[in-house]
């Protein structure tokens, strides 16, 4: 299974990062039209950084999978033991896929620990759609996320 996840993870990823394809459409082709969210908590301590979050979709058209990005102010260490259906793409970047995302619903609950190359005081933290499966997201003020993480272990709402 994670195989699989990992693979769709990356296939949406390169079709998104090359610019080949538009995020949301085939060439040529609109997709069907969603509106997906992402919320949660992000908590930054000792070098360690949590979040926990959770992506909707408010619809008017269910999403069959997306991924998300989570892009960091700080390099991640070499070794990361991630999420299934997660997958690094950069030296301060993680994807994961978010499963289905029905009408109006949630998909699944994706948490992360990551761990930094080298302890900092703050951490700027990026949350936003890289692949949006297939989708129109016309919303982007609900899924596109900056979060400003002290090393004090506090969790920060998004």
């Amino acid at each position: 299974m994670r195989r699989v996840a990992v693979r769709s993870v990356v296939l949406a990823g390169l079709m998104a990062f090359g610019g080949v394809v538009p995020a949301g459409a085939a060439p040529g082709e609109a997709g069907p039209e969603a509106d997906v969210a992402y919320h949660g908590r992000v908590a930054l301590g000792h070098g360690q950084l949590r979040i926990w979050l959770v992506p909707e979709n408010e619809g008017p058209s269910a999403v069959p999978n997306a991924t998300l990005r989570v892009r960091l102010s700080a390099g991640l260490a070499d070794r990361q033991q991630l999420s299934e259906g997660c997958a690094r793409v950069g030296q301060r970047e993680v994807v994961c896929e978010t499963g289905p995302l029905p009408l109006h619903g949630r998909g699944r609950h994706i948490g992360l620990v990551l761990e930094l190359g080298e302890r900092t005081p703050e951490v700027v933290v990026r949350v936003d759609t890289w692949w949006d499966g297939g989708a129109t997201d016309r919303n982007h003020a609900n899924d596109e996320h900056v979060v400003l993480a002290l090393d004090t272990g506090d969790a920060y709402a998004f």
